[in-house]
């Protein structure tokens, strides 16, 4: 009899082992998920998800698809989802490694093996989405991650669109979007718009996404514009909180892990200048741009900026460079013609009597400088228009680059100087193409005492001829290596000697150009795919991952 019950219970385990394994075997491709997230007047959010399926030759059909919740208080009569047009049925058999979500019966429009399908799910309310900002006592914030799935169920990637949708009456100055959690491959600065109903969007998106990771994205806006009693304020621990937390690592995480992430978002947030409004896509391209205001336009590091307005105002002859340890330049009176305003603000910062003052109005100019050009931008499109300049750029690189000799070489970099910095490779390129002799500039010796005579009261003229190691070079000419040791360095002896840190004096103007936002907050998850969304931080309404089916 003992033997027979062995034998028995043996086979039970094997007949239950074999079920998993086969209820196990769904492995699909997510070719497509496009997430629109309403932020409503009412405090509440709606949620729109679109996923395109693509299963594979020999997995199980696709007969259940798990979608994550931020939480419990969602309304059931508000969620509808079809397959294909096809309505099809919600349940409460939501199987996700998270606390809270609904599961898709595809029913009869199971996704079959080998086949593609378009699952479309709507949850139109959810509840406590929302929490008093960190930072700001006037703002409340949010933060969304949507749906994953175990990492065991999907391969390839993911081309997934991520939208927010602000509430009505917002203003485009007003919002301030959260920098994407560390992984996530797209750009961390949404493109901001407007949908049909008139509504402030932020729009991420990476065509190279992972179905099987967690990302998260947040914002925030003024609390006036949703009811007070809407606004979520937490106690420090939440019961149903910790539902979501694995008790050792998510508190660790809690405590250690987020001061740290939000340190390392805030650094790279620190060089994002340019406000949002300057994003919402017009039409058409901006001509007429300076290469500094194209600069700004394309978030050119500021201390760059600062060297091609130097290099500028010394070209019209409008300044030169006294002394390059400490800089010091000797500004001409009265000015010449043909002066841009912030050339002349640039110009005035230098008359200062302290280096602090000196980077304080220098910072202020380029606040100034940074409001033009988003001014100008008003109506066009920042997409076309930064293509344009980068396309200008392209071309004048191609141009000097092609130069058979080292007059045109020269004459060409001359006209084209300032547009050649906007290129990120502008170090290395300078390099590249500046290796044989190169003739100088009249004016250079206004910026590079070390090539000009130093009797005092001269004029500036053109340098003298140097020496090379084949011998002599050409009059008026110095050796490539040399020049373009001296124009690569500047933008580096310019940050070092006046602007001091460059990632402070830019976050001094980002603060005024556009405010940072408080620290993307949101909850760990568990290791293998699935879904640990924790909400016990303000500003955290993460929607958790489906358990891959």
């Amino acid at each position: 009899m003992k033997r027979l019950f062995a034998n028995l219970l043996a086979l039970f385990f094997a007949f239950a082992l074999a079920g998993t394994a086969a209820a196990q075997t769904y492995y699909f491709s997510l070719q497509r998920e496009v997430v629109h997230v309403y932020w409503n007047q009412d405090g509440t959010s709606a949620v729109d998800y679109l996923f395109t399926f693509s299963n594979g030759p020999n997995a199980s059909p696709i007969d259940f698809v798990d979608v994550g919740l931020p939480n419990g208080k969602y309304d059931r009569g508000s969620i509808t989802a079809d397959v294909d047009g096809q309505p099809v049925s919600i349940s409460s058999d939501y199987q996700g490694d998270g606390p809270y979500g609904i599961a898709v019966e595809l029913g009869r429009y199971a996704i079959q093996p080998g086949r593609t399908g378009n699952v479309h799910v709507y949850v139109g309310s959810i509840r406590g989405v929302l929490y008093k900002d960190d930072e700001d006592a006037n703002y409340v914030s949010g933060v969304f991650s949507p749906t994953w799935f175990g990492s065991q169920y999907v391969y390839g990637s993911t081309d997934l669109t991520v939208v927010f949708h602000l509430p009505p009456g917002v203003q485009a100055d007003e919002p301030r979007y959260h920098i994407p959690s560390s992984n996530w491959p797209g750009a961390q600065a949404p493109e901001m718009g407007r949908d049909s109903s008139g509504r402030i969007t932020y729009t991420w998106r990476a065509p190279n996404a992972s179905a099987s990771t967690q990302y998260k994205f947040g914002a925030s806006f003024p609390k006036s514009y949703v009811p007070a009693d809407a606004i979520v304020t937490p106690s420090f621990i939440n019961l149903d909180d910790l539902m979501g937390f694995g008790i050792c690592g998510c508190l660790g995480l809690f405590f250690v892990g987020l001061p740290i992430y939000g340190a390392v978002s805030q650094r790279k947030r620190k060089l994002q200048y340019l406000p949002p409004k300057i994003s919402i896509e017009g039409h058409g391209i901006k001509r007429g741009l300076t290469a500094v205001e194209a600069a700004i336009l394309m978030e050119t590091p500021l201390d760059r900026v600062m060297t091609m307005i130097l290099f500028s105002v010394i070209k019209k002859g409008a300044a030169e460079v006294v002394s390059q340890d400490p800089l010091k330049l000797q500004i001409t009176e009265p000015l010449p013609e043909g002066l841009h305003e912030y050339e002349k603000d640039f110009l005035e910062a230098f008359k200062a009597d302290t280096l602090a003052k000196q980077r304080a109005a220098l910072q202020e100019m380029t606040v100034k400088l940074v409001r033009s050009v988003s001014d100008k931008m008003r109506g066009f499109s920042r997409k076309e228009t930064v293509e344009y300049y980068k396309l200008i750029n392209e071309r004048a690189w191609q141009q000097i680059e092609a130069a058979n000799t080292p007059e045109v070489k020269s004459q060409m970099y001359e006209q084209a100087m300032e547009w050649t910095m906007l290129d990120k490779d502008y170090d290395d390129r300078t390099r590249r193409t500046f290796s044989g002799p190169v003739i100088v500039p009249t004016w250079w010796g206004r910026y590079d005492p070390a090539y000009r005579p130093m009797a005092s009261g001269a004029p500036s003229r053109a340098m003298p001829a140097m020496t090379s190691t084949q011998g002599k070079a050409p009059s008026g000419t110095i050796p490539g290596s040399a020049f373009a040791a001296s124009v690569v360095t500047g933008a580096q002896n310019f940050a070092g000697k006046v602007l001091g840190d460059v990632g402070g004096f830019t976050s001094k103007v980002t603060n005024v150009t556009n405010p940072p936002p408080p620290p993307s907050r949101s909850s760990g998850s568990r290791s293998g795919g699935g879904c640990a969304c924790a909400c016990a931080c303000a500003g955290c309404a993460c929607a958790c991952a489906g358990g891959g089916r």
